[in-house]
């Protein structure tokens, strides 16, 4: 027997959870019997919220993926129904390897235990023996950071001190699939780097990471494949910045319409968002590689970077400028188009994202068949780090008119030391009040 290479394999999931209500008599078993026998409880359990309606998916070993959707899409319930949280109603599901998981907050911590018990009891949990734990135990608690509180009842924690006892427990029992669900929004600047560097250790090492984030920027730079779950269903997997531009699309399409932005499990179809315009993102075989493979109206050709004083390629220091070329192609007359840019730290951090709506840019009307696009940066102003640049072409109501093209990268260099994402243009002045001091004194 050959050893998988797919370390979740779900087949045709379905989870429904019975709706309950709250009744406003107690109930005696007298009374539950008679109502089961006029039929009022048939009708009560045919009451049913289908969260998942069919899921098939299939995440490689030693891939991240990324799963985004709207809230009540059924992401958490999913994740529950790979840790074995919740069981499927139908369909079947394959995990090969130990999963590790980060769901709800502070869930399997007793609130009156201390921070180091919760470590050996979680541990033993997850497939751990005492005495690994006990090895690990330093190791673990350093990671966390929280020093004499590792003692104190955990019910004295805040939700950061939560959030890093429970990572630190979870990423330090050597699991071969770590799911996390959006709890690393809790962390503050400095736990959240070290905990994406804990990840990207776990993925150099082969490890299987389960992500479900709202954080678009995570998944496109971080994730090697995505899945956007809508209505309960899996709408899309594929490559990152593909799937996170549909979503987008059909999110923009929906605010247009006035669709809710909550995705209610009990409406037809589970609330799924509105059909992409120009091109449906979930055809099989659709191919993507420019607009006019897409069925999109316009092509970027081309996106280059080019600095004041040097080739594509950049590097730039933060007092220079930098330009943005892209050469695109029209495969039909288009009066309501323009470009958006969106600038965005290696992290997936977004620095800055404008369009020519925004800023009131006139356009030829119709776009020309072949033309060139110029957004010219008189001044970078970033601090100095790697940077992706990605341009767009879209409608007024953000409907995508080109499917987008690979990120471009450039590198911010300053002999200045400085912190933070930008470097305003600024001026230090010191004056002496001594004068008026001595003034008022006087």
């Amino acid at each position: 027997m050959h050893e998988s290479k797919d370390a979740i394999v779900i087949r045709d999931v379905v989870k429904s959870f019975r709706k309950r209500t709250i009744r406003g008599e107690y109930t005696t078993f007298k009374s539950e019997l008679l109502r089961w026998l006029r039929g009022e409880r048939q009708a009560d359990e045919a009451r049913l919220i289908t969260a998942l309606r069919g899921i098939n998916l299939t995440i490689p070993k030693g891939k991240t993926m990324g799963i985004l959707g709207r809230n009540g899409s059924g992401k958490s319930t999913l994740l529950k129904i790979i840790t074995g949280i919740y069981a499927p109603t139908s369909g079947t599901m394959e995990i090969n390897g130990r999963i590790s998981a980060l769901l709800d907050l502070g869930a399997g911590f007793h609130p009156d235990f201390s921070g180091r018990e919760n470590i050996l009891i979680n541990g033993i949990i997850l497939g751990m023996s005492r005495s690994e734990v006990r090895e690990r135990m330093d190791e673990i608690i350093a990671f966390s950071e929280l020093g004499d509180f590792i003692d104190e009842p955990v019910r004295t924690y805040s939700s950061g001190m939560y959030m890093r006892l429970a990572f630190a427990v979870a990423t330090h029992v050597d699991p071969d699939i770590l799911i996390i669900d959006e709890i690393l929004a809790v962390g503050d600047e400095h736990f959240s780097k070290k905990s994406l560097a804990k990840m990207t250790e776990f993925k150099k090492q082969g490890k299987t990471i389960v992500l479900v984030t709202h954080d678009l920027g995570t998944v496109a730079n971080w994730c090697d494949c995505a899945a956007w779950l809508d209505g309960g269903r899996i709408r899309e997997v594929g490559e990152p910045a593909k799937v996170i531009r549909h979503y987008q699309q059909a999110l923009r399409l929906a605010e247009a319409q006035g669709t809710p932005l909550m995705a209610p499990a009990l409406s037809p179809g589970g609330g799924a968002l509105p059909g992409l315009q120009d091109a449906d993102a979930s055809a099989p075989g659709a191919s993507e590689e420019n607009g006019a493979s897409a069925g999109l109206p316009v092509e970027l050709r081309s996106v280059e970077l080019v600095a004041p004083k040097g080739p594509t390629g950049v590097v730039v220091d933060t007092e220079q400028g930098l330009e943005v070329r892209v050469d695109f192609a029209t495969l039909r007359p288009l009066s309501d188009a323009g470009f958006a840019v969106d600038i965005r730290r290696e992290d997936g951090t977004q620095v800055y994202g404008t369009n020519t709506f925004l800023e009131s840019v006139s356009l030829p009307a119709p776009l020309p068949e072949r033309g060139t696009m110029r957004f010219i940066i008189d001044r970078v102003g970033l601090s100095p780090g790697r940077y992706l640049l990605d341009v767009t072409a879209r409608s007024s109501n953000g409907t995508a008119y080109s499917s987008g093209s690979q990120p471009s990268s450039f590198e911010v260099r300053s002999p200045i030391e400085s912190e933070g994402l930008v470097r305003p243009p600024h001026r230090w002045i010191i004056e002496s009040q001594a004068e008026s001091q001595h003034s008022a004194v006087s």
